[in-house]
């Protein structure tokens, strides 16, 4: 075929394809395409001019389509949501609101990671904007537990107002001579004798060591018994046949569970045998407050860089007074949480009854509120140890939870100067970026006031470990009426849990 011919039969084919009404084009080669735009002729043009209607129908057609599919599928599962609702409707003229919040067992999402301060190493010095126009330095004391100091966090006249609040409240004993109660919570319990024995035993090797037995007593009779002290005891009671010092189960079945209690009430206890010799009172933080009670309480959100909602709904200031003579021996401030305990603070949020209660605080930030003649130090036994070995605290007659005794041999002991804070972490953090397992290091005491007279604040951040039950807490708080102040949603730490700060 000739190029001439070739030139005939293709307006022939381009009509016999539009009249046909068939989507098909027929390529042409690339000089007689470019012909459009060239003006080659009426039948060119005309060509195509049909063949861009052809192309663009096609577009238009394949849109429409696909606006059609579209329409379809909204209005299809519209419905299908509509029928779920109305099945789940109560029959009636009125459909049942949705609730504002999820139910707990669908649990709150985990949308909250806790900032926590780097310590780099011992030593290291960062600065801190914790006041407009004032920076201050934060040293790393320790790396077990994160510990801090941060000189003149107070002011000295913010160190006098708190005193005089405190004062002006009122303070009370910080620990009664001998709790009672005991025996009615293992009844309530329902535990054994051989059950209580095997709590006790420690490393399970069958016997009650004095350690074992110490820091059992000291928890549950808040007496700061020695080793001396047991041997006189186990004379006294006749329990220890053998004389060796440890009690076998057989031994233990011939003690009744207040039989400590009842030996040391008989006996007589004096106050420098109390595990806490000092006076103390809360001061309320929130609204209406005390102008410095707030800013102190701010202070500490920028100092631990949390949400300031943790830091509100936190326990109030406490401040102690140690008079000469005066100490508590080394204590952690919170205990571990199992499935089994409830943290104090949002014991309403937990939906069970438990009799198991701990103090889960994340934090505490320490203020001296004067500087200490003599001793007062806070000692911190096993700061930066290795290992943490509870058996290895009481050996040999030698106790380092005693900071009457043997303060001199902590590992890290701060000095109390006015105006300086000190702030450690009770938890360490878990992969998620909330409160992990406790910090075993984070083993603290007072030494005894040998001199003068001691005065510090604490500011305790209350965490629960569990993320749900914590939420579910602030859940509460958050549907309290606006009326009602913060002081009626926080703990009431006198009225709940007069001996909230124990041995734990």
């Amino acid at each position: 075929m000739s190029d001439h011919q070739e030139d005939l039969d293709a307006p022939a084919a381009a009509k016999d394809a539009t009249s046909s009404g068939s989507p098909t084009l027929q390529l042409r080669p690339p000089s007689e395409r470019l012909s459009c735009s060239s003006g080659g002729g009426n039948n060119k043009s005309s060509v195509c001019s049909r063949s861009y209607f052809v192309v663009v129908m096609v577009f238009f057609h394949v849109y429409i389509i696909n606006v059609i599919a579209l329409l379809f599928y909204v209005h299809y599962s519209s419905g299908q949501q509509g029928e779920s609702r109305g099945r789940d409707a109560p029959s009636g003229g009125h459909q049942r609101p949705e609730p504002r919040h999820p139910p707990s067992k669908a649990g709150f999402p985990r949308d909250v990671s806790l900032t926590r301060v780097e310590g780099i190493r011992v030593g290291h010095v960062q600065k801190v904007s914790l006041v407009p126009g004032k920076v201050h330095e934060m040293r790393t004391l320790s790396l077990k537990p994160l510990l801090f100091e941060i000189p003149g966090f107070l002011s000295d006249d913010e160190c006098r107002v708190v005193m005089q609040l405190a004062q002006l409240k009122g303070l009370m004993e910080s620990q009664l001579m001998v709790q009672e109660g005991q025996e009615e919570l293992a009844k309530e319990l329902n535990l054994s004798p051989d059950e209580i024995f095997n709590l006790l035993d420690i490393n399970q090797d069958g016997q009650l060591q004095a350690h074992e037995i110490l820091t059992h007593s000291r928890v549950r009779d808040g007496i700061w018994l020695t080793p001396e002290n047991l041997r006189e005891i186990y004379a006294g009671l006749k329990v220890d046949k053998d004389g060796n010092g440890l009690l076998s189960l057989e031994e233990f079945r011939l003690l009744s569970s207040d039989a400590f209690q009842r030996f040391l009430l008989q006996r007589g206890v004096k106050r420098s045998q109390l595990v806490r010799n000092s006076r103390h009172t809360w001061l309320y933080q929130g609204k209406g407050a005390h102008q410095v009670l707030q800013d102190i309480k701010t202070r500490v959100t920028r100092l631990t860089r949390l949400p300031p909602t943790l830091v509100d709904l936190s326990e109030p200031l406490q401040v102690v007074c140690y008079e000469e003579g005066g100490h508590y021996h080394a204590h952690h401030d919170s205990g571990p949480v199992y499935p089994e305990t409830a943290c104090t603070h949002t014991r309403l949020a937990a939906n069970t009854s438990t009799p198991f209660e701990t103090s889960c605080r994340y934090i505490t930030v320490l203020f001296y509120l004067n500087s200490v003649d003599g001793g007062g130090e806070t000692a911190f036994p096993v700061a930066d140890n290795r290992t943490y070995d509870e058996v290895s605290l009481i050996q040999n007659d030698v106790d380092l939870l005693d900071t009457r005794r043997n303060c001199d041999k902590s590992n890290l002991r701060v000095k109390p100067t006015k105006g300086t804070a000190v702030f450690w972490y009770n938890y360490l953090s878990d992969v998620r970026g909330w409160v992990g397992e406790q910090d075993e290091y984070a083993l603290h005491g007072g030494c005894v006031v040998t001199q003068g007279t001691k005065w510090v604040a604490n500011k305790w951040i209350n965490i629960d470990p569990d993320y749900q039950r914590q939420a579910r807490y602030q859940q509460l708080v958050s549907e309290q009426p606006e009326e009602e102040d913060d002081e009626g949603l926080t703990m009431d730490t006198d009225t709940h849990n007069p001996s909230i700060h124990q041995d734990l």
